[in-house]
């Protein structure tokens, strides 16, 4: 069955908790779901907020192959008359093909919020409906508390309906605005609706009670064509459903049509581009998209995964664009590192006691508090080096790093000295706080002899307090994150001493790109090849 797809990430997102998306990045995001195959992306509230005035009016810019543009807002006040109501005659010149406005289903909000009455509040519906198709617009009319209103007066509920239909509204969608309706009572309730209205009707849920989606589906199921949503389940207070979720289970699990399978591999990168623009990271654990979703941890786990990856997922990854991981940690078994010697093409290069002897330095480096599973850089550094027990490209003769002065007119100065292949060298810098100047001195060092080091970068630090109880002298785990521009990994470092964790990860990060560099560039080898002859 064809579903229609409704995203609000632009209107209705916007309104969660730290969301906020400049009007350049709504441009971006708009032609982003046009590209995905979304039918309809609600771009925000010409009446509220002179960003989304603005937005409207750039709007008139983007090329939109496929989508089509909704300007947002409500029926007309109870004070105005339609043709002279302000947010009617800004629905009007947003310019949109598309409108969708929001009416009361619910006679609480009549009798408390407006103030009207009942047939009043349905003259407000059938005239806002019929003077917006008058002026050529597709309507959405968004039943704003639909559940609660039928639960508390069906009879109303299901007049505001009526009203909308009969002026000409396209859509009926029935919103579940306070995110309190359970999926057995809400199926309920749609199914009653579809057995009273012919045409579209569609579901808007929030996720206060954890099952927009689930409600969603069940709406669908239940006779609903148009489902609303928005992406990563942004929106106000716990969020909306989540579009993401949404369109892969209607395509991957229920074989309805959204935007279509060869679209559906998209989602992945769609999510965490509106995420990166949102600057919130995509949760870990988001379904289908968030980077654990196909991730293994446990040994049995991988070793069936191995065998048959359908033992332990319940899509392939790759249909929405995702990837399956294998973590390591304490719980790792052997298949675990058999899954990573594979994934990094080294399988056949190590015994099976050297296997043996990783996994185990693996778990008591995990019970020491370091952190594999999100630093797969000093895992494949680990690796390495067993592959090469002999070779040290540099040692660390000694470092050291001072702070003096307070506040704003602090300056931190390092010194490293390293034994390298050429002698020993040293280095002094100051630099933006410890780890910085720490970072100068050691590629100045090491610059000289792998002048490709410069291309590595810190691109995150994070620090993590593991014993809180100890206060200040509690063992922290420091994980930094790296680039060459080409790649990304990430080194972790534990310690007592912040700086030493810190210094830890730093030297992770080099020592692996430089062993990368080894196997691929034939002077560096030489070079390696000579060291160890030396030492």
């Amino acid at each position: 069955m064809r579903i229609s797809t409704f995203d609000t990430t632009l209107r209705d997102g916007t309104q969660g908790e730290a969301v906020s998306f400049s009007v350049d990045d709504k441009l971006v995001i708009a032609q982003k779901l046009d590209e995905l195959g979304i039918d309809y992306i609600e771009g925000g509230w010409p009446g509220s907020n002179p960003r989304d005035m603005e937005f409207f009016a750039r709007a008139r810019e983007l090329k939109l192959k496929h989508a089509k543009l909704v300007a947002f807002g409500a029926t007309r006040f109870a004070k105005h008359t339609v043709e002279t109501d302000p947010s009617v005659l800004q629905l009007l010149q947003a310019g949109t093909p598309a409108v969708s406005i929001f009416g009361k289903s619910w006679d609480l909000h009549t009798q408390r919020a407006l103030g009207v009455t009942e047939e009043q509040n349905l003259a407000m519906i059938s005239e806002t409906v019929r003077c917006l198709k008058e002026h050529g617009k597709e309507v959405v009319y968004d039943a704003e508390h639909f559940f609660d209103g039928y639960i508390g007066n069906p009879d109303f509920a299901l007049r505001t309906l009526e009203a909308a239909q009969q002026a000409g509204a396209s859509v009926l969608c029935l919103c579940d605005t306070n995110g309190g309706t359970l999926t057995g009572r809400l199926v309920e309730i749609v199914a009653e609706v579809r057995k009273r209205f012919d045409g579209i009707l569609g579901i808007h849920t929030h996720n206060d009670s954890d099952v927009a989606v689930a409600n969603t589906l069940a709406a669908v199921e239940a006779g609903c064509t148009h489902v609303q949503g928005c992406f990563n389940g942004y929106g106000e207070r716990c969020g909306n459903a989540n579009m993401v979720s949404i369109l892969a289970n209607l395509e991957v699990k229920l074989g309805h049509t959204t935007i279509g399978p060869e679209r559906i591999a998209s989602l992945t990168s769609v999510a965490r581009f509106i995420a990166e623009l949102a600057n919130l990271p995509v949760r870990n654990d988001q379904p289908f998209v968030g980077r654990s979703a196909f991730a293994h941890k446990g040994g049995v786990h991988v070793s069936a995964v191995m065998k048959d990856a359908a033992t332990y997922e319940h899509i392939r990854p790759e249909s929405v664009g995702n990837r399956q991981r294998v973590l390591l940690s304490d719980l790792s078994g052997r298949s675990n590192i058999v899954y990573k010697l594979e994934q990094h093409g080294l399988i056949d290069r190590l015994s099976d006691a050297s296997r043996r002897e990783l996994l185990e330095h693996i778990k008591h480096m995990e019970f020491q508090g370091y952190e594999l599973e999100a630093a797969e850089g000093t895992f494949e550094l680990l690796v390495r080096q067993a592959l090469y027990p002999n070779v040290s490209l540099f040692d660390v003769v000694s470092y050291e790093v001072t702070t003096k002065g307070g506040g704003k007119d602090s300056q931190t100065h390092a010194s490293v000295t390293l034994k390298m292949p050429d002698g020993v060298q040293s280095a002094s810098a100051s630099g933006h706080g410890p780890v910085n100047a720490l970072d100068l001195c050691l590629r100045e060092c090491l610059s000289r002899l792998y002048p490709e080091i410069a291309q590595v970068r810190l691109t995150d630090y994070k620090v993590r307090v593991l014993d809180s109880k100890k206060g200040s002298a509690a063992k922290v785990r420091v994980l930094v994150e790296w680039s060459d521009h080409r790649r990304s990994w990430a080194t972790v470092g534990v310690s007592d001493n912040v700086i030493t964790a810190s210094w830890d990860a730093l030297l992770d990060a080099i020592r692996l790109e430089l062993m990368r560099l080894m196997e691929k560039d034939d002077t560096i080898e030489k070079v390696v090849e000579d060291y160890c002859w030396g030492v």
